[in-house]
């Protein structure tokens, strides 16, 4: 029971900082007309893997991707992909690039149109710079992989049981 457990930290752990961010497009007001979206995006970082969630009534909107072109006319009529499917639609942002979307009938013009830019994963955090010391620069024990090898080192012990 004990070992599980630990896995369960270890591996929660490992994979916490890799979690992708879901952002719920317009907050509160959700996916809806007279929302000013280019004010809800501009203060968030978009990244490759990350999703983007619209809540709406699906009796009256969708949520159509679009090139430039079609997101500054309001055109509904070429689409790149309608993500519509419930009222609580979730989308990946799977490359890095500009994305642009719209609802038809007439609401992008009351402000149902969303542009944003996705970038790469940003770069992770410097490490802390290690104390001064006669271990080299890429010494395993200078750096955050020392604490990964010795997450992986006691979790094998756990599971098999090694006594030390």
């Amino acid at each position: 029971m004990v070992t599980a457990t630990v896995m369960v930290v270890v591996v929660g752990f490992l994979t916490t900082s890799a979690a992708a961010k879901l952002y719920k497009v317009g907050d509160e007001q959700g996916w809806n007309p007279n929302v000013n979206y280019t004010r809800w995006s501009a203060d968030k970082e978009f990244n490759v893997g990350e999703w983007l969630i619209f809540n709406f009534d699906k009796r009256y909107y969708n949520v159509l991707e679009v090139n430039k072109t079609s997101y500054d006319s309001c055109n509904d009529q070429v689409f790149i992909t309608n993500i519509t499917r419930g009222g609580r639609d979730m989308f990946e942002l799977k490359e890095a690039r500009p994305y642009y979307f719209l609802s038809s009938g007439g609401y992008c013009y009351h402000g149902m149109k969303l542009a944003l830019v996705v970038q790469e994963h940003p770069p992770l955090a410097p490490a802390m710079a290690p104390a001064a010391s006669n271990a080299s620069p890429n010494s395993l024990t200078s750096s955050p992989q020392m604490s990964i090898v010795s997450l992986i080192v006691i979790s094998i012990a756990l599971i098999t049981n090694f006594s030390w």
